[in-house]
């Protein structure tokens, strides 16, 4: 059964804004042809609107564009050996492309090379984050990949 929000519900959505804040990656997922998808996106929080930025030889952001998309990051990938908090927030919105200025450039960094293969096209999308979840796991040991011979 769904609890009722609580007083904290508005701190928890600032909170998960901050969290995204401090991973550069995460996943957008909409529908595509009515196919659902889901893609890897660099991502910036500005003024409590998430920026991302996708290959457009994906055409996933003409995809998003207008649509209504969720979007989820967390810090599964980068805990260090004894940090034993894991959080993830995911959230939907409406999907908008958008140029970037500037700053909002530098906030994005670099962009890869290539995506499978080919020179790698940045579009960006922006999102204003609605219905926010923030979930916190407590106790998960991080563990490193084991390696074959």
């Amino acid at each position: 059964m769904p609890t009722a929000p609580h007083d904290g519900h508005r701190a928890d959505e600032y909170r998960a804004l901050e969290l995204l804040s401090r991973t550069p990656y995460g996943r957008v997922s909409v529908s595509m042809r009515a196919l659902p998808f889901v893609t890897v996106a660099r991502h910036v929080v500005v003024d409590g609107k998430v920026l991302m930025r996708l290959h457009g030889g994906f055409g996933y952001a003409q995809a998003c564009d207008g649509s209504v998309a969720a979007y989820g990051a967390d810090n599964l990938a980068d805990r260090e050996e004894g940090d034993e908090s894991v959080w993830t927030v995911q959230f939907v919105g409406t999907a908008r492309i958008f140029v970037p200025g500037p700053e909002e450039l530098r906030l994005f960094g670099r962009a890869p090379h290539s995506a499978d293969d080919a020179p790698f096209v940045p579009e960006y999308l922006c999102i204003e984050p609605q219905f926010i979840t923030l979930h916190h796991l407590e106790g998960v040991p991080a563990r490193r990949a084991a390696h074959s011979a």
